[in-house]
């Protein structure tokens, strides 16, 4: 089995052992992605949206399986919903990834629909992770949550709110679920490769 195979394994256990974890299916949709089982990744990515309908970057994942798999029609109309979403949240990278993939499509560009302003605001802070669900809510760190480089990559780029869910509950899924041993380089290392995929980051090296 290969490596891409063993960890479309672990995340569909993953997800079928908590089936409202929306990041186990948006990370199994990830990798069925990469693997091509377009259908398969198409699954993952609805789910997904079911239990995190804000989260503006499966919005794009799904339009391009939609794509790839030649149904075009909904490939545009997911596109747009998601284009709608990412402006509203400032989610500027899928945005303007899904604007180029709608223009690819020959279709224009959907009309910006004012947000509700009915929510308390953040204090402007911008967190970058996938699929953060606070938008202009979104509140700063007070201070690096780990005293190394990856604690002040946290710092500079994802909410408090967002550093709480994965501490207090993603995370002891993550020691859960996988039984790991923090104790051991290997138990940690995993530790530490999940909580960047939680976050969005590359991998260490890349």
């Amino acid at each position: 089995m290969s490596q891409l195979h063993e960890r479309i394994a672990q995340f569909r256990k993953m997800a079928t052992d908590d089936p409202d974890n929306e990041l186990g299916h948006f990370r199994l949709g990830q990798l069925l992605l990469e693997d091509g089982q377009f259908e398969e990744a198409s699954k993952s990515f609805l789910r997904t949206l079911e239990l995190s309908p804000h989260f503006s970057k499966v919005y794009q994942l799904l339009g391009y399986c939609r794509m790839k798999q030649g149904q075009r029609d909904e490939a545009i109309a997911i596109l747009k919903e998601g284009w709608r979403i990412a402006n509203e949240r400032g989610d500027k990278l899928p945005r303007d990834e899904m604007g180029r993939m709608l223009v690819e499509l020959g279709e224009a560009l959907p009309e910006p629909t004012p947000s509700a302003g009915d929510l308390p605001a953040g204090d402007g802070f911008n967190c970058q992770r996938p699929g953060c669900p606070m938008g202009n809510r979104a509140r700063r760190l007070p201070a690096p949550p780990i005293p190394d480089e990856i604690g002040q990559r946290i710092y500079e780029t994802i909410c408090a709110d967002c550093w709480e869910n994965w501490f207090r509950n993603y995370s002891i899924k993550v020691i859960n679920e996988l039984r790991l041993d923090l104790s051991t380089e290997f138990g940690q290392e995993e530790y530490d490769r999940y909580m960047r995929e939680y976050f969005g980051f590359a991998p260490a090296g890349v």
